[in-house]
C-alpha cells in the first residue's frame, strides 16, 4: 500500500527533579491523591529507564540463535499463499494465526469481526497473447476484483487515448468486441540503479532530519480525479461492449517496474471501490508488463492491426464478505496494571499477483515470531502483551480502524454527498474525537510494514516524549544495527489507526532493500525476497521494545488529544493581517446537487 552504514543519534536527555523530601505532610498527601488519580502517561517520567538487560540477552539468544520466523514465513507463503481481503485464503490465513498464536501459549487468541467488506474473489488463472501479426506470451495477471472472461476471448486490440470525460465521444460506436489498452505507454529506462539497497548514514540523516514544509501528500485531489474519471470509462467501457481492458504496469523506484515486474493493486483497476458489488468492474481487465503493453501499444500506432486471446479465469466467492482481525494475548501479572495493554502487528493481507511476502507477510511473522519468543521465554508481563494481524489494510486499513473504533475510539466522519464518495482515510472529520475508556488502558502500538529490512531505528510520529525514552532503549542494540530515532510522522499503515485516537503509534525504520523497487504489491513479492538475518533481528528488537514497555512503572507518554475536527480552521489564513486591506463578504457555499 502505501509509502529505510548506520550512525549513532545524540539526544540530549530531560532530567526531571522530585520535589523535596521537605515538603509539608499535607501538600504531599494532597499532590500524591491528585497523582494516582491520573493515568500513568500523564505523570512525569523517569530521566533514567529501568533496563533488564538479563532479560536483553535472552531474547537476543533466542531470536538470534533459535529463530523460527521463516517457517512462519514459509508457512503463510507456501502453505496458504496470497491473502486478498475476503478470500478464502485469508479466511485461511486467518483461522492459522490464530491457531499458531494458541498453539506457542497465547491466550485468548481469536477472531475478531470488523464488519463487512465486500466481495470474495480468487484469480485462478490468467493469460494473454498475441495472436497477430505474430504470436507472443505476455506477462499479465488480473487486476483485484476483475470479472471473469468465462473462457478464452479473442479480439481486434485498440488504444484509448483518453484524460478527459470529454475525449471518450471520440471513441462511441468504436470499441464493441475489441481488446481495449487503456493507459499511455511510459518510457522504460534502463535499470542503472541498484534494486536492493541498504540505507546509509546519509540516509539515515536524512530520515532524522525533521522536515521544516509539509511532506508531499500522495493522495491529491488530482489523483482522485483521475479515479473518478476511470469509474466513467468503465461505465462507457460497458455500455460500448467493450471486450477486455489492458492496462500497463506501473513503474517502481530505481526504474523496477520493469523486465517483467507487474505491480497489480487498485490503482490498475477501473476503480477504488471494485470490491463492492454496486461498484464492480464491467469487463475482464488484466495488468500488462511495460514490455508487453509497448509492443502493442507500438504496432497499433503504426496501424498495425493486432489480436489478442486472453482468459481470465476467477471465482466470486460472495458479495458481503466480512474482514477479520487476529488476536492473541500473554496475560499481564501485576494486580496493578494487567488490565493495561501494550500491542504490537502488521497486517495479515495482501495483494493477489504474489504471495505477498515482503507486504506484509514479513511484519505478520516478525509479529508471531515476537510472541514465540516471549512465550518460550516464559515471561511475566506487568501489562498484557496482544498482537493484533489485521486484514482490509490495503484497501484503507479497514481491520486495524475498526478494531480500534470497537475498543477504543473513533473520528466522526462527515457524511456530505461529496464525501461518502471517498475511501474513508480521505473524508474529512465531522466532529470531535469519540473515545472509550479502554483509551486510557492502551500504553502504545507497535508495527512492522516497510518490507523484510531489519529495524534501523523507530519513527516517533511527531511524539516526542518517547524520544530520552527509546534513546535508552536503544543504546544496547546500536550492535545491531538499531540507532535512528525520527520525529517524522510517517503514514500508510496500521499505526496511523492507533495514532488518530491519541494512542502513542508507532511504525519502524526499517531497510528498504528491494522493497519499493521490486516487491510492493508485484508479482515479484514472493517467500524468495525475505531475508531471514533481517527478519530475525527485527522479532528481536520489536520482542524488547513491546517487552519494555509492559514492564515499566509507567505508561508510555501521549502527545495532546488531536483535533481533526479543527484543522481547517487552524490552516486557514489569517483575517486582519495586511494593512489596508479591503473586507470581503463570503459568499454561503453552494449546496451539493
Amino acid at each position: 500500500m502505501r509509502y529505510p552504514k548506520l550512525f549513532s543519534v545524540t539526544i540530549t536527555l530531560l532530567i526531571y527533579f522530585s520535589l523535596p523530601l521537605s515538603a509539608a505532610g499535607k501538600s504531599k498527601t494532597n499532590t500524591n491523591s491528585s497523582e494516582a488519580s491520573k493515568p500513568s502517561y500523564e505523570l512525569p517520567q523517569p530521566a533514567k529507564e529501568t533496563l533488564d538487560l538479563t532479560m536483553y540477552q535472552q531474547i537476543r539468544i533466542e531470536g538470534l540463535t533459535h529463530s523460527h520466523v521463516m517457517e512462519y514465513a514459509s508457512a503463510l507463503m507456501d502453505g496458504i499463499g496470497p491473502r486478498l481481503t475476503g478470500s478464502p485464503n485469508v479466511k485461511h490465513a486467518n483461522e492459522w494465526t490464530r491457531d499458531q498464536l494458541a498453539a506457542m501459549g497465547c491466550t485468548n487468541a481469536h477472531l475478531e469481526d470488523w464488519g463487512e467488506f465486500g466481495m470474495g474473489w480468487q484469480q485462478l488463472n490468467t493469460w494473454t497473447r498475441m495472436a497477430s501479426p505474430d504470436t507472443a506470451v505476455f506477462i499479465t495477471q488480473a487486476a483485484p476484483w476483475s470479472p471473469s472472461s468465462n473462457g478464452t476471448i479473442s479480439g481486434q486490440a485498440i488504444w484509448m487515448d483518453v484524460k478527459k470525460e470529454e475525449d471518450l465521444e471520440k471513441y462511441k460506436g468504436k470499441l464493441a468486441g475489441k481488446v481495449v489498452l487503456l493507459g499511455d505507454m511510459r518510457d522504460v529506462k534502463p535499470v542503472d540503479k541498484p534494486l536492493f539497497e541498504r540505507e546509509d548514514e546519509k540516509d539515515l540523516a536524512k530520515i532524522v532530519e525533521h522536515p521544516l514544509s509539509p511532506e508531499p501528500e500522495y493522495f491529491t485531489p488530482e489523483f482522485m480525479k483521475r479515479l473518478e474519471l476511470r469509474q466513467k470509462v468503465a461505465a462507457f467501457l460497458a455500455s460500448e461492449h467493450a471486450l477486455a481492458v489492458i492496462v500497463p504496469s506501473r513503474e517502481g523506484r530505481n526504474n523496477g517496474g520493469s523486465g517483467g515486474t507487474i505491480f497489480v493493486d487498485s490503482s490498475g483497476g477501473l476503480g477504488w471501490f471494485s470490491y463492492q458489488r454496486e461498484h464492480i468492474q464491467p469487463v475482464p481487465v488484466v495488468i500488462a508488463a511495460i514490455e508487453n503493453y509497448g509492443r502493442v501499444y507500438r504496432l497499433l500506432k503504426a496501424n498495425v492491426p493486432v489480436t489478442i486471446e486472453l482468459n481470465v479465469d476467477v471465482k466470486f466467492t460472495g458479495d458481503h464478505e466480512h474482514g477479520f482481525d487476529t488476536i492473541a494475548e500473554i496475560p499481564g501479572t501485576d494486580p496493578k496494571l494487567k488490565d493495561e495493554v501494550v500491542m504490537l502487528g502488521g497486517h495479515l493481507d495482501s495483494w493477489a499477483a504474489a504471495t505477498g511476502a515482503t507486504d506484509n507477510g514479513a511484519g505478520t511473522v516478525v509479529a508471531m515470531e515476537v510472541m514465540r519468543i516471549l512465550n518460550t521465554l516464559k515471561v511475566k508481563p506487568r501489562r498484557t502483551i496482544r498482537i493484533g494481524l489485521w486484514t482490509g489494510e490495503e484497501q484503507g486499513e479497514f481491520g486495524s480502524l475498526n478494531y480500534v473504533k470497537q475498543h477504543f475510539g473513533f473520528v466522526p466522519l462527515s457524511t456530505a454527498p461529496d464525501q461518502v464518495k471517498l475511501p474513508e482515510w480521505l473524508r474529512k472529520p465531522a466532529g470531535p474525537l469519540v473515545l472509550k475508556p479502554d483509551q486510557q488502558k492502551i500504553s502504545g502500538y507497535f508495527n512492522v510494514d516497510n518490507g523484510t529490512g531489519k529495524i534501523l531505528g523507530v519513527y516517533l510520529q511527531e511524539n516526542v516524549a518517547e524520544a530520552p525514552i527509546f534513546a535508552q532503549w536503544i543504546e544496547p542494540l546500536k550492535d545491531l544495527g538499531v540507532t535512528a530515532i525520527s520525529a517524522r510522522d510517517t503514514e500508510g499503515t496500521d499505526h496511523e489507526s492507533f495514532d488518530a485516537v491519541g494512542i502513542p503509534g508507532f511504525q519502524f525504520i526499517q531497510d528498504k532493500l528491494d522493497y519499493a523497487t521490486r516487491t510492493h504489491h508485484s508479482n515479484m513479492d514472493t517467500y524468495e525476497r525475505l531475508q531471514p538475518g533481517d527478519l530475525a533481528q527485527a522479532a528481536t528488537v520489536e520482542a524488547i521494545f513491546v517487552y519494555n514497555t509492559a514492564m515499566r512503572d509507567q505508561m508510555l507518554p501521549r502527545k495532546p488529544l488531536p483535533h481533526p475536527e479543527l484543522e481547517e480552521q487552524r490552516k486557514a489564513p489569517l483575517k486582519k493581517v495586511m494593512p489596508g486591506a479591503v473586507e470581503v463578504e463570503e459568499k454561503e457555499p453552494k449546496e451539493n446537487k
